[in-house]
């Protein structure tokens, strides 16, 4: 069996006892990205000779008797709009394709602090716009249960990459849920934190309000182990929480003591996937009977507003953010031009994709003079309605369980002429980023055609600690985080 086989908890366990050294570990991972990566697409770039010198000098530390970090020889891959001083950061973008940053984020920056292995840099959905992992300008990435499928996205490529056992764990980041999404599709652990909870320094911003850096693990203890090493307060980042680290992990094993479950009254999307709907029948009924849990119908009435809310709020901040990128201050410079405004209307055409540029386009249009209070204005004020639902739900409830996603991975190419079709997969998603709160995807079925099936989680603000425990109840009673696919 092959070490990446083994979640990262099982392999810190081999690490610790001696059964395994660091360098075998990352070996064992260059080993499988090198056999499968070529099907998947999961990596832009992977840095073999950082992740083996990194690897050998973990192993001289423990030899020396020297403090180990909590991740100490395990491999990590980055999402390609997250700093690594060194590597390139380009977004999967043509705008950014020469871009490394001199400084490392601060997830990063935890990271090696903890003793982890760097691996690579992975794919995604341009400026992480995109549900799918079909905009980035550089390579499409594949669904490892059905490589005819997509992985979800923004974050695909790192979804991907754990689920073909490339890595034990990826970071990736969630605007309107671009982790939950693709954990998903492909069968893991996808953990969006509260906002503020990890500093988004060093993160490439998309929209600043909703973006939230997060794990993917095959696990919710890997997930706990994760939030504990990367969250804390950052005096760089002025949206960080000053709050202390969390300590999910040393909790991660203890049920929540007479958990009440909040579901939906009505669905948020009519027609939804029938196989989608009865395993997250199912899976409430195992919380009911078996767990202890009471399940308690809610009212989220302004939920339902979420997907045109968010298509305000997210492009808008988008169109100011990306305004830097005009081939003077950063980013790609068109060649050929004769005046200033032909350079910048060149070097933004040809840099951005067209995804982007459709996002910026609505962003500037909400956020022009005679529209501010007729979309964006009023689009906040939803954001707030939407935030108040849940606080008056959370009230009732310790977590509130929906679908992840209205439907299992989709064929690649099946929605990509259909924007606002793509959009609608967000729908369970988007809610949690605008009013901020935590959530996790985790596995909970398969269709008959043998694709995963998620079950999301939400919990008040900053309860992490809950979310995680109530999440694990779940896995520790089944074997949906077992399975595999049959691919490789």
């Amino acid at each position: 069996m092959s070490l990446m086989d083994l979640s990262a908890c099982e392999l810190l366990q081999k690490f610790h006892s001696r059964e395994a050294s660091a360098l075998e570990i990352t070996q064992d991972a260059l080993s499988r990205i090198q056999s499968r990566d070529s099907q998947v697409q999961a990596f832009l770039s992977r840095d073999e000779e950082g992740a083996l010198a990194a690897a050998a000098r973990i192993d001289r530390k423990r030899e020396s008797g020297e403090p180990l970090g909590r991740l100490a020889g395990l491999p990590v891959a980055i999402k390609d709009n997250i700093c690594v001083q060194g590597w390139k950061a380009t977004c999967a973008s043509r705008m950014l394709e020469s871009f490394s940053p001199p400084y490392h984020a601060h997830v990063t920056e935890r990271l090696q602090a903890e003793d982890a292995v760097l691996i690579g840099r992975t794919n995604l959905d341009e400026f992480a716009m995109g549900s799918s992992c079909e905009n980035s300008a550089v390579q499409l990435t594949y669904n490892p249960w059905n490589l005819q499928c997509s992985p979800g996205g923004s974050s695909g490529g790192s979804a991907a990459a754990v689920a073909a056992g490339m890595t034990p764990l990826a970071l990736g980041s969630d605007t309107g849920g671009s982790i939950r999404q693709p954990a998903s599709f492909c069968g893991i652990v996808g953990l969006k934190p509260t906002y503020g909870r990890i500093s988004r320094y060093g993160l490439i911003a998309f929209a600043s309000s909703l973006d939230q850096i997060g794990p993917f693990s095959r696990t919710v203890s890997d997930a706990a182990l994760m939030l504990d090493v990367l969250s804390g307060h950052d005096r760089r980042d002025s949206t960080s929480m000053n709050l202390p680290p969390a300590e999910a992990h040393r909790t991660i094993d203890s049920p929540v003591p007479g958990l009440k479950i909040g579901v939906l009254s009505t669905p948020l999307v009519v027609g939804a996937d029938s196989e989608v709907e009865a395993s997250v029948s199912a899976a409430l009924q195992m919380y009911q009977n078996e767990l202890g849990a009471t399940l308690q119908e809610i009212q989220l009435p302004n939920l339902k507003y979420g997907i045109a809310a968010y298509y305000v709020i997210a492009p808008s901040e988008a169109s100011s953010n990306l305004a830097r990128y005009d081939g003077v201050h950063y980013g790609h410079r068109a060649s050929s031009f004769s005046n200033l405004t032909e350079m910048y209307e060149a070097s933004r055409g040809e840099g951005f994709g067209d995804e982007v540029k459709r996002r910026i386009m609505i962003g500037t249009y909400t956020l022009s003079s005679g529209y501010y209070d007729a979309y964006y204005l009023k689009a906040m004020q939803v954001r707030r309605l939407i935030a108040d639902d849940f606080t008056r739900a959370f009230e009732q409830v310790d977590v509130i369980i929906t679908p992840t996603s209205p439907s299992p991975a989709f064929q690649t190419g099946a929605l990509k002429d259909d924007p606002v079709r793509m959009y609608l997969e967000d729908a369970y998603t988007v809610p949690v980023n605008l009013a901020g709160l935590p959530a996790i995807s985790i596995p909970c079925g398969l269709t008959k055609a043998g694709l995963p099936i998620g079950l999301q989680l939400i919990a008040p603000a900053y309860q992490e600690e809950r979310l995680l425990q109530a999440a694990r109840m779940f896995e520790q009673a089944t074997a949906w985080h077992q399975q595999r696919p049959a691919t490789f």
